[in-house]
């Protein structure tokens, strides 16, 4: 020690008995209840809250100042006296900063940077090392019983005690202009009260060294408000606990005050001076006890009530805010229906003139078709007749080249009614005309016929025309046997017509698959199979389309319609049957398969009959 130091008890305990014991023991002891309180109490309602480990930092290193601040005030002994203001620099500069601390978590709900921390470490580092008494305090006022301080240690406190307040009102200013506005109250409230007890804090213990070095002992009295302000920033923080249910709590406003005025009454026993006053004050002090304890238990009840009523309102409203929504959109998807009701009707009128038009259009198309069908048929028939005339002799003996250009003229002419003969058909049944005569038919006799007919052109070409009969007689179909009989001609006068070598097998059999294909009922199996072009697997859809004959016509027979096929098609589903085609690919042949149902449905005879 730069000092001998001396503990002069009997002028201690002279100055101390002269000093304003009861108003110290008053700010002192209550502020220390009511801090340790409420740090406590917010730090137990929610450990995992950064801010209320913080604000628990803050009321234990204030009420350390506070005790220590207190020692000072109370105690004779000089010894004790260097011992307890020793700290006091370092603890209020440390709540300071964890006042600082404690804003930034508050405001931003998670912990502040690593360089914002070596900050406040670099703040307190000068004091910790200047602590040593001969550095802070050189002297010991032994008239006073109180150390005296460096002017360095001094000026140091408080010029980082007024930076770090500095910071923490810019700090309140910025986070302000950057939270939403929901927050921006709790930030105007935290702000007030954190400010002002710093503030005040500041100011008084500024004060109260100024006025004592001026020679006016009464100068410490001032720290007292600075002391009573740390209970007005509690107050600010249980406000926005009640208001905002900071820190997540609900309920502290009824504890509060049941703390507080419990502390009131108890810090009257340093003012008391007789024993009637300390048994009244007891009284009452038990009495505070007691009904505190029910008014927080009946408030406690209180608040859940009102927390259920507020859910119950909240799910109500939040209902009826659902319901309101679900209105709005069922009215306007109620309009947009409305609209497009309007739209489709406005579509639906347009599209029956326009159908009607069509109608029309199709009724004159057809009887123009069948007109012509029917004038396009009357030239040919005598052509027909006067070929074979001439091919026979009738007119004398023709001789090669002769007897070739008739031929030729017989196979265009025959080409030329088969043409009719399609194009009458497509126009009955597009104009529903087309009536089908059902009754019971041998299958196997139409196959014969079919054969008979279309040896010789077979025979002319040099192919081979088979006919595989059933080695037991066939059931009988109930169809429409005329117009089956041109289905069968068709497809194997077709088979016939695409082949170059080979030939054509034509095969009826009773069909027992149940392959994916066949008819979901009995029926019989009528194939046409032939050596010729066949076809790609991507034309097949097409062939059986209206003017249709797939997509490489080059290769295709330049003579055909495109009609045939879907005649064929139209004439078997009118007969409860069933017509596809099966080509491995081209050049490797084709089967046409033709199925028929054993037993006609009548809902099939009563719409084509």
């Amino acid at each position: 020690m730069d000092f001998n130091l001396v503990t002069n008890i009997k002028v201690c305990y002279d100055y101390m008995r002269d000093a304003p014991l009861t108003l110290v023991y008053y700010s002192h002891l209550p502020t220390i209840a009511i801090s340790l309180f409420f740090g406590l109490f917010v730090f137990f309602k929610n450990r995992k809250s950064l801010a209320g480990r913080a604000l628990l930092a803050i009321t234990i290193s204030f009420s350390l100042w506070l005790a220590f601040d207190l020692v000072l005030w109370t105690s004779a002994n000089s010894g004790a006296l260097m011992a307890a203001w020793a700290p006091i620099g370092i603890l209020s500069i440390l709540f300071f900063i964890l006042c600082l601390y404690f804003v930034y978590v508050f405001i931003d709900r998670e912990d502040t940077s690593f360089k914002v921390k070596l900050i406040f470490a670099v703040l307190m580092l000068p004091l910790l090392i200047a602590t040593p008494m001969r550095y802070s305090f050189p002297n010991f006022d032994e008239t006073q019983c109180v150390p005296i301080e460096s002017n360095a240690h001094i000026y140091f406190v408080y010029f980082v005690e007024f930076f770090i307040l500095l910071w923490l009102i810019i700090v309140l200013i910025y986070k302000y202009r950057k939270v939403e506005v929901v927050f921006k109250k709790q930030i105007i409230w935290l702000g007030i009260g954190i400010v002002s007890f710093l503030s005040i804090f500041l100011i008084s213990g500024y004060l109260s060294d100024y006025l004592y070095n001026a020679g006016y002992m009464w100068g410490y009295n001032v720290e007292q408000a600075g002391i009573f302000m740390m209970t007005v920033f509690l107050g600010f923080l249980a406000y926005l606990i009640v208001k905002f249910k900071a820190f997540e709590i609900k309920l502290i406003g009824a504890q509060a005050l049941v703390v507080t005025l419990i502390v009131i009454i108890g810090s009257q026993f340093a003012f008391i001076q007789n024993n009637t006053n300390r048994i009244l004050t007891a009284i009452t002090l038990a009495l505070a006890v007691v009904f505190g304890w029910i008014l927080i238990r009946s408030v406690k009840k209180e608040v859940q009530q009102r927390e259920e009523l507020e859910i119950a309102n909240n799910e109500i409203e939040k209902r009826n805010l659902e319901i309101e929504k679900r209105n709005k959109k069922l009215n306007a998807a109620n309009k947009e229906i409305s609209d497009r009701k309007n739209q489709l009707q406005k579509i639906s009128d347009s599209l029956a003139v326009a159908n009607d038009q069509l109608k029309l259009l199709d009724t004159a198309k057809t009887d123009f078709i069948s007109m012509a069908s029917h004038q396009l048929r009357t030239p040919p028939t005598p052509i027909k007749g006067y070929s074979s005339m001439l091919l026979e002799g009738s007119y004398g003996e023709l001789n090669p080249e002769q007897k070739k250009a008739i031929e030729n003229i017989a196979n265009a002419n025959n080409q030329q009614i088969a043409f009719v003969e399609d194009l009458l058909a497509v126009s009955r049944i597009e104009s529903g005309s087309m009536k089908f005569v059902f009754e019971k038919c041998q299958i196997e006799e139409f196959c014969q016929e079919v054969i008979s007919n279309l040896t010789l052109k077979a025979k002319d070409k040099g192919l081979y025309l088979d006919y595989k009969a059933p080695a037991t007689p066939l059931p009988e179909l109930f169809v429409d046997g005329a117009k089956i009989r041109e289905v069968i001609s068709n497809l194997v006068d077709n088979a016939v017509k695409y082949t170059l070598k080979g030939g054509v097998t034509l095969l009826v059999e009773l069909c027992e698959k149940k392959a994916e294909n066949c008819l979901a009922k009995p029926h019989l199996r009528i194939t046409v199979s032939d050596t010729g072009i066949g076809i790609p697997a991507e034309e097949i859809p097409y062939l059986f389309a209206k003017f249709s004959r797939g997509k490489d016509t080059s290769r295709l027979n330049t003579g055909g319609t495109g009609l045939g096929l879907y005649v064929v098609k139209i004439i078997t589903e009118a007969n409860g049957g069933k017509v596809w085609i099966e080509s491995p690919g081209a050049n490797l042949g084709t089967k046409f398969i033709l199925e028929l149902p054993l037993e006609q449905e009548q809902e099939t005879i009563e719409k084509n009959g």
